[in-house]
């Protein structure tokens, strides 16, 4: 029965939320699958050490860490699936929830991940009498909506990542379309399976979804792409085939829908009504792949394939006949099987060429998957906003909707435990150690829809009941036209009509009989037009009530489900808490158990110590009594040794003082006849002036202890003699300038009572810049041995310039000179006061400087400019000051 398309059914008042579960996450669950060994020579490099611990052996001949030792390496997986797994078991842990997740209007994600060879493909699609995680989702989705599927064409693909609806008459016309235009039979599903793979969809043990939404129609389309060197190219496309030119297949590209979902635009979707016929679909899609692999001349395991589910739910109408024709109430679901491209380095697999492009472009996208992946681990981890770089490969922007939220995510490592692919495996171990720390958001439920729930269910027990109710009473059961109505069968139930002829005139039994009959059948009709509407009222108050208690039931089913909810998050928090607890236990347990090998390494170490401690103590003790012995040895050498040096510089100086008094004898005996000369040479000297006859002279400072700082001067005059200056002045050294005192470290300190004192002055044993640019006077202090055995000491002095080249220059402009003498024989020396010889400055002559007593003066001072020597005429060469 055909019935036009009605309205859109008013919605139900809107039910109590559920806690929102937007800021919900989940961690990416990754799964380990271990293939047994090709052959049992071969060595094994990993080991199943528990349900969720798998560790890594390094074998014979690898690098092995500084310490000489090899590095196991365990890693934690959500579950890890041994050698004796089968698909079932694998099946029901993994790829289960996904499935149930889609019929119930979520997307899931599922991808194979490893080496070449590890087994990805044969996990995704089995083996004859082992089917995979394929056929196994396919085979639970048509076991679930087996009763509830929509016909075919019902659901269209709008070409944007969305369903239509089509009416009834539009589905059966495009069906009608479909047949005329191919000789396909019309129930593919009822066709045995290909030989080829037809073992691998007869699953045993098949399963069932719970919760399935009874109230809906659903239809399930396929779809399969591959992506190689990082372009899209649809397997289940329909090319025609030219012998002659052939044409290369056509990339596809991506596109976002208006829900932002990415999906390849321009995508073939099959419509499938059972597992055989969406197995078949894949089988086909297999087929054209060998084929453009052989084509091509490339491994199949150098491309990304990806077989896409998707399953479109609408609701029924209210009558649960038709399907609602509402577009905002499709939901659409899709699960989407990956088959990852074998991850290993271009080095091992031997490529050149365009192999070797090839290789680099898909190790490029799956570095971007972990690239990714890395990212979103930071930014959750570390609270950072970084862009995660999903366009830079295919694979990442398709799935990128996933990662944000979408639905859940799930990934199966495969490995190979031989040997060869411990590198290799060992990459793949930290890519998914790395991706186990990635959470996504949790996907929120689907609205519901406002119509009565069970629409369908008391819809097909009303018209069960009306068929069964017309068979009793002979009825019509199909609906045709000879038989009487439902309207024919209630008027019988009415009394029977009187006979109504009217024989004669006079008739008055007739028509009051008829009257009676017809008022009877009046007031019982009355009667039941009063109870049916009394029946209708309290039908209407029940069904009211029906509908408040079911409202309230619904409230509190969410209520209880959002507490159910709550708790089930409660417990997945305390499940993965726990798994953190034993992960960290176990971790701990091998940390303890390498601190106790470590504990039991340094105990060995340690006594090995003390021995070579006790060893080397006993050593030390001998050495220390030798030392003590030796000591005692060298004190006894010590002291011989100190007498026998006593001894000799008592020996030395007594010759010293000997040597030394034969020198001062000597000494006096010079000073006897220089006495004997003075003595000679002053009787023969003519008679000084009075004192009171000489002119006057300034005071001259004197110095004590025979330091006397004198003026030579002649007694007599003689002819043709250059006169002498008077040099009455102080030292230039008591002026206010800045002297600088330079006196080497080999002077010596003489014991003298007067000293030479300079005010203002920086004392330094060796000249330096620094001290000439602060003092404006320079004074040396030179040292030498006299004639006479005495010590002789000459005070330098000069003017300190600044230079062109900002340096310091001296020039010397004086000499003083100090001597010390004996008192014995500077007693002798004294002048002698004389009687009323004058003495003029003007009368002084050079015959005086040979005087004896001019010899024998201590000190002269030197001024610029005399000509007291030849040795002293290149102090007295004024120069010009620069200006």
């Amino acid at each position: 029965m055909i019935r036009p398309a009605r309205g859109k059914t008013p919605r139900r008042p809107a039910l109590k939320k559920p806690p929102n579960n937007s800021n919900l996450k989940d961690p990416v669950g990754v799964y380990c699958r271990v293939r047994p060994l090709g052959s049992e020579d071969q060595e094994c490099c990993i080991e199943v050490i528990s349900e969720t611990t798998i560790q890594l052996h390094p074998p014979e001949g690898s690098k092995v860490n500084r310490n000489g030792e090899f590095k196991e390496t365990q890693y934690s997986f959500k579950n890890v699936f041994g050698l004796n797994i089968s698909q079932l078991e694998l099946f029901d842990n993994v790829a289960k929830p996904l499935v149930d997740d889609v019929i119930h209007c979520k997307n899931g994600l599922l991808f194979t991940y490893g080496v070449t060879g590890s087994g990805k493909t044969h996990t995704m699609t089995g083996s004859p009498g082992e089917g995979g995680l394929l056929p196994r989702s396919l085979d639970m989705i048509f076991n679930s909506i087996g009763p509830y599927q929509a016909k075919r064409y019902v659901f269209k693909p709008d070409d944007k990542n969305g369903m239509e609806i089509q009416t009834s008459v539009d589905a059966l016309l495009e069906r009608q379309k479909r047949e005329s235009q191919t000789s396909a039979p019309k129930t593919p599903s009822r066709q045995r399976p290909d030989p080829e793979f037809a073992d691998m969809i007869n699953v045993e043990d098949t399963c069932k979804a719970e919760g399935v939404d009874e109230d809906s129609v659903y239809s399930v389309f396929v779809s399969y792409i591959e992506i190689y060197n990082n372009y899209i190219y649809d397997l289940l496309e329909e090319v025609p085939y030219d012998p002659i030119r052939p044409k290369p297949p056509q990339s596809k590209i991506l596109r976002e829908d208006q829900n932002h979902n990415m999906y390849v635009a321009g995508c073939t979707e099959v419509e499938v009504k059972s597992t055989v016929e969406a197995f078949e679909v894949f089988w086909k899609g297999q087929k054209k792949r060998r084929i453009a692999n052989t084509q091509l001349n490339r491994e199949s395991s150098r491309s990304h394939s990806v077989f896409i589910i998707k399953l479109a739910q609408a609701p029924l109408d209210a009558d649960g006949d038709n399907v609602l024709q509402d577009k905002d109430q499709i939901s659409v679901s899709q699960l989407c099987l990956v088959d990852l491209a074998g991850s290993e380095r271009t080095s091992r697999t031997r490529a050149e060429g365009s192999r070797l492009r090839e290789a680099g472009n898909i190790n490029q996208s799956l570095m971007t998957l972990r690239t990714c992946m890395e990212v979103l681990r930071e930014n959750q981890m570390y609270g950072t906003n970084k862009m995660v770089p999903y366009r830079d490969s295919k694979v990442t922007h398709l799935f990128k909707n996933y990662f944000d939220g979408e639905g859940k995510v799930r990934m199966i490592v495969c490995v190979n435990p031989k040997a060869d692919d411990y590198e290799e495996t060992m990459l793949v171990m930290r890519f998914a150690e790395m991706t186990q720390e990635v959470e996504v958001a949790r996907p929120v439920d689907r609205p519901i829809c406002g119509l009565t729930p069970g629409r369908r269910n008391r819809n097909q027990a009303f018209k069960e009941e009306l068929t069964r109710k017309l068979e009793e009473r002979g009825g019509p059961v199909n609906g045709d036209l000879e038989n009487p109505s439902t309207i024919e069968i209630l008027i019988q139930s009415l009394p029977p009509l009187p006979p109504c002829n009217l024989v004669d005139v006079n008739d008055d039994q007739t028509l009051p009989r008829l009257i009676e009959c017809l008022e009877k059948r009046h007031r019982i009709r009355q009667m039941m037009i009063d109870e049916l509407d009394k029946t209708a009222g309290s039908f209407k108050s029940m069904l009211q009530e029906f509908d408040g208690t079911l409202m309230a039931k619904d409230n509190f089913i969410q209520e209880q489900r959002g507490k159910l909810g709550d708790r089930d998050r409660i417990i997945t928090g305390q499940k993965s808490e726990v798994d953190r607890l034993e992960k960290k236990v176990k971790t701990l347990e091998y940390k303890i158990d390498i601190l106790q090998k470590t504990t039991n390494i340094y105990e060995v170490d340690k006594r090995s110590l003390q021995q070579e401690l006790e060893t080397k103590d006993q050593k030390l003790q001998r050495e220390l009594s030798d030392k003590r012995r030796m000591e005692a040895r060298m004190q006894g050498v010590v002291s011989n040794t100190k007498m026998k040096w006593e001894k000799e510089c008592e020996r030395r100086v007594a010759a010293k003082q000997m040597e030394m008094q034969n020198k001062l004898w000597v000494k006096d005996e010079k000073l006897k006849q220089l006495k004997a000369i003075v003595t000679e040479s002053k009787s023969e000297r003519p008679e000084r002036p009075e004192r009171s006859e000489r002119p006057e002279k300034p005071e001259r400072p004197s110095r004590e202890k025979d330091m006397v700082k004198k003026r030579s001067v002649s007694p007599s005059p003689v002819p043709n003699a250059p006169p002498v200056q008077p040099r009455h002045r102080r030292s230039r050294s008591a002026g206010g300038e800045r002297w600088v005192d330079h006196k080497p470290a080999s002077n010596l300190e003489l014991d003298t009572v007067m000293q030479p004192h300079v005010p203002n002055a920086i004392k330094v044993s060796v000249p330096n810049e620094k001290a000439l640019s602060k003092c404006d006077k320079y004074m040396l202090t030179h040292q030498e041995l006299a004639s006479d055995g005495e010590i002789k000491t000459k005070l330098i002095k000069g003017e300190v310039f600044k230079t062109r080249g900002g340096g310091q220059s001296v020039q010397f402009t004086d000499i003083e000179t100090l001597k010390q003498e004996s008192p014995t024989s500077s007693t002798n020396r004294k002048r002698r006061s004389s009687g009323n010889a004058p003495v003029q400055q003007e009368e002084t002559t050079e015959s005086e400087w040979t005087d004896v007593e001019t010899r024998c003066s201590v000190a002269v001072e030197m001024r610029a400019g005399s000509n007291l020597g030849p040795g002293y005429q290149h102090h007295g060469q004024p120069k010009r000051r620069k200006p």
